[in-house]
C-alpha cells in the first residue's frame, strides 16, 4: 500500500499508477534506467547554456573541466535522491513528506507544480522556435505538435520511458557523434570570448542541470528494482550526456563563434547539421513529457486519488498554451529563480535521508511537520542569492537590485568568482547535519510498513 489517497484503484496494464495508493510496479532496471536518464540529458537547452560556461583567454581544458567537475557534483546529487526514490517506492513529492512532514510538503510541491508547468511550456517552445528556423516554417504548428506528442507520451509514461530507453536515445547518440566529428574536423582557434567569470561560475551552471531534475527524480525511479540501479543509472547516464552535450556547444562556438553564429546556428552550419538537429528535436520531446508527467504525479501528492492521466492531459494544455501565447524568454529567469530554491532543498535532503537509519523516513499521511529543515532550506536560499542574485530585467528587475544591495552591505564581491550552487548546498547540509546530529530533526519515526498500510487501509 502506498503513502496516500484512493483504496481501490485498479492500474493500467503494465504502466504507472494512476492514483497515489496504488504500488509502483519495479519495471525497470539498470540498463533502463541509464537510457531514459542519457535521453533526458540529450536536450538543447544545455549545449545553447554552454555559452555562459565559456571561459575567455583560458585553455579550451579548463572549461572542460569545469564541465566534468559540474556534471559530475550534480549528477551525484541527482542519483542520491533517484535512489531514495528507489528505496522508498514513493514520488519526490511525497518523499518531502519524511522531510518536512505530510502538510508542509505541500510548499515543495506548488513550487515543482509551477516548474515543471514552466518547463514543459519552455521545452515545447524550444522545440518549435528550433524546427521553425531549422525548417523556415511557422512556430506554431511544432508547438502544437510537440505540446500533442509530450501529453500522449504522459499519459503511458512506462510506456514511453521503454521507447526512450530501447530506441531514442541510440538515435540521439549518433547525431551527437556525428556533430562532434564535423565540429572537431575544424580547427579550434584561441578562446577569447565567454560567458564565464570564473571556473566555480561556470561549474555552476553545469550543477544547476542536474540539479533541476532532483525534484522529479523520484517519480521516475520509484519504478527501478534497486536503489543501487537507480543511482548508477541516474548518475551515469545524466552525467555522461551533461558533459557531452555541454562540451559539443562549447566547441561548435569556439569552431563558428567567429561567424557570429549563436549555438543552434553553429550546428546547423555543420554538413548535414539540419538533419541531426531534427533527430535531436525530436528526441527533446522527452524533456516536455517528463515535466508534464511530473506535474501530475506532483499534485497527487496533495490529493492521491486523482488521476494522473487527466492530471496529465489538463497540463498538457496549459503548458501548449503557454507556449502559443506566451513571450517564455522572458520567463526564463523566474524558472532559473525556483530552480535556485530547490538547489538548498537538495543539500537539506541528501543529508537528512542518508544520515537517518533504514526505516527512518515517515511518508505517510500522518507524517509530521519540522520546522528544523525548512529553516536550513531558507538558509541555503538565502546564501545563494546572496552569492549570485538571480538577474531580472524589467519588472522583476527590483529582486536582483534588492540582493545586491544586501551584498554591498554585507561587503560581497558580486564578481566573487564562488559557486552559488555549493555555497548554498555547503550552508543548507551543514545546519541540516548539525540539526541531525543534536537529534531535533527527526525525533519521531515512521511505523512499520504493514501497520501502515493497514491504517491506511482502514482510514
Amino acid at each position: 500500500m502506498s503513502p496516500s489517497g484512493a483504496v481501490g484503484a485498479t492500474t493500467s496494464s503494465g504502466d504507472a499508477p494512476i492514483t497515489l495508493s496504488q504500488p509502483p510496479p519495479r519495471m525497470l532496471g539498470l540498463g533502463e534506467t541509464v537510457g531514459l536518464w542519457g535521453s533526458l540529458g540529450i536536450s538543447l537547452l544545455l549545449p545553447v547554456a554552454a555559452t555562459y560556461v565559456v571561459l575567455a583567454d583560458r585553455p579550451l581544458s579548463v572549461t572542460i573541466g569545469a564541465i566534468v567537475t559540474g556534471a559530475v557534483i550534480g549528477s551525484v546529487l541527482l542519483g542520491l535522491g533517484a535512489a531514495a526514490g528507489a528505496r522508498e517506492g514513493v514520488p519526490a513529492m511525497v518523499l518531502m513528506r519524511g522531510l518536512l512532514g505530510r502538510r508542509t510538503s505541500w510548499l515543495p510541491t506548488a513550487l515543482n507544480v509551477v516548474q515543471c508547468v514552466g518547463w514543459a511550456a519552455f521545452e515545447v517552445w524550444i522545440i518549435a522556435e528550433a524546427a521553425s528556423r531549422a525548417l523556415g516554417a511557422p512556430r506554431w504548428p511544432f508547438v502544437l505538435v510537440a505540446g500533442a506528442l509530450a501529453t500522449l507520451m504522459a499519459l503511458r509514461p512506462l510506456g514511453a520511458v521503454r521507447v526512450l530507453a530501447r530506441y531514442a536515445v541510440w538515435a540521439a547518440l549518433a547525431a551527437i557523434v556525428y556533430l562532434f566529428a564535423e565540429v572537431l574536423s575544424r580547427p579550434l582557434p584561441p578562446v577569447t570570448e565567454g560567458g564565464a567569470g570564473s571556473f566555480w561560475t561556470a561549474a555552476d551552471i553545469v550543477i544547476a542541470l542536474p540539479v533541476s531534475w532532483f525534484p522529479l527524480a523520484a517519480d521516475y525511479t520509484r519504478h527501478v528494482r534497486r536503489g543501487r540501479a537507480a543511482f548508477a543509472g541516474v548518475a551515469v547516464g545524466y552525467g555522461m550526456a551533461t558533459v557531452a552535450l555541454f562540451t559539443l556547444g562549447v566547441l561548435a562556438l569556439v569552431a563558428y563563434g567567429r561567424g557570429g553564429l549563436d549555438v543552434v546556428d553553429a550546428l546547423l552550419a555543420v554538413p548535414l547539421g539540419l538533419l541531426a538537429v531534427l533527430v535531436l528535436l525530436v528526441v527533446e520531446v522527452d524533456e516536455a513529457f517528463a515535466n508534464v508527467y511530473s506535474t501530475a504525479v506532483s499534485a497527487q501528492n496533495i490529493v492521491g486519488r486523482l488521476d494522473r492521466r487527466v492530471l496529465a492531459a489538463g497540463v498538457g494544455l496549459v503548458a501548449t498554451g503557454l507556449a502559443l501565447a506566451v513571450d517564455l524568454v522572458a520567463y526564463e529567469p523566474f524558472l532559473f529563480l525556483i530552480g535556485a530554491v530547490f538547489v538548498p532543498l537538495v543539500g537539506v535532503f541528501v543529508v537528512a535521508y542518508w544520515l537517518l537509519p533504514r526505516g527512518g523516513w515517515d511518508v505517510s499521511d500522518t507524517a509530521p511537520a519540522r520546522p528544523g529543515p525548512l529553516l536550513a532550506w531558507a538558509a541555503g536560499f538565502v546564501a545563494y542569492q546572496l552569492t549570485l542574485p538571480t538577474f531580472f530585467t524589467g519588472p522583476g528587475a527590483g529582486w536582483t537590485a534588492w540582493w545586491a544591495a544586501r551584498q554591498a552591505d554585507l561587503g560581497i564581491d558580486p564578481a566573487n568568482g564562488w559557486s552559488a550552487s555549493l555555497v548554498s548546498l555547503a550552508v543548507a547540509a551543514v545546519l541540516t547535519a548539525l540539526l541531525c546530529l543534536l537529534g531535533g530533526l527527526f525525533a519521531r519515526r515512521r511505523r512499520p510498513r504493514s501497520t501502515l498500510a493497514r491504517s491506511e487501509a482502514v482510514r
